[in-house]
């Protein structure tokens, strides 16, 4: 076609000139190819992790995680412990090969080639299928791995006393202590050691701030032990015994 002096208008019959809608192809003529990434598995995918997501919300709203009290460091009895999902590796370390001279295996080294391994499992299994037979390097790494994580955590978690911990550390409502009083220098000689100070508490008792005991419940503790207080930890007379037990209540009387 000409046009004008010396032009030339010339069409391509390889680009179509029909706009065609953005059709997968009919992934079932491929074996072990039974459909398109884009939209049909990223969209299951994508599925999948909202219910996920939806049900762990609803787990953290109906079992929200305790809190334990602000850090103290003059407290020489607490043990820290990490968080539920690196449990495991706590527990990791208090094996021989993990620990000690070998610190350095149990930190660094074997997390390292685990967590290595997992990454590089599609890499070294590259079958075509998805099932669970076909893809055997892959699959056993996941489950060894998987295995691993859920025996150390419960080893862990089954040596802690979790409610003798979540009573120790909780975070207790602070109020000024008279340490003129007659009844502290009672506490002072007998019970401070353990309870703190401040009556605070900490690892190794818990805290005297805002329990609900009587007089005679306090008196019968303080002779009797409780719990983890073993009796006889109180050494002194029966007048002592008795400012003791009316400072405790006086101080949570105020912390009201």
């Amino acid at each position: 076609m000409h046009k004008g002096k010396g032009m030339k208008f010339v069409g391509d019959s390889r680009i179509s000139s029909d706009r065609k809608p953005n059709i997968p192809k009919d992934y079932s003529e491929y074996p072990g190819r039974t459909e398109a990434f884009w939209p049909n598995f990223l969209l299951k995918e994508w599925l999948v992790g909202a219910v996920f997501l939806v049900g762990f919300l609803c787990l953290t709203l109906a079992h929200p995680a305790p809190l334990e009290g602000v850090a103290d460091p003059t407290t020489p009895g607490y043990i820290p412990l990490p968080d539920w999902y690196f449990l495991f590796l706590y527990e990791l370390l208090k094996y021989k090969f993990a620990s000690g001279p070998y610190v350095l295996f149990g930190v660094i080294i074997l997390p390292g080639l685990a967590f290595g391994g997992l990454l590089l499992a599609p890499f070294l299994d590259r079958g075509p299928g998805r099932r669970p037979h076909q893809r055997p390097i892959a699959v056993a790494m996941m489950l060894l791995g998987l295995a691993s994580v859920m025996v150390l955590t419960y080893e862990s978690a089954e040596h802690v006393d979790w409610e003798a911990r979540a009573e120790a550390n909780k975070p207790v409502p602070t109020t000024e202590i008279d340490k003129s009083a007659p009844g502290y220098k009672v506490f002072e000689k007998n019970c401070m050691q353990c309870h703190g100070d401040s009556l605070q508490g900490g690892a190794a008792a818990p805290s005297l701030i805002g329990i609900d005991r009587s007089k005679e419940e306090i008196m019968k503790i303080a002779q009797e032990g409780t719990g983890q207080m073993p009796p006889g930890v109180f050494k002194g007379s029966k007048d002592e015994l008795n400012k003791l037990a009316e400072f405790i209540i006086s101080v949570n009387e105020e912390a009201k």
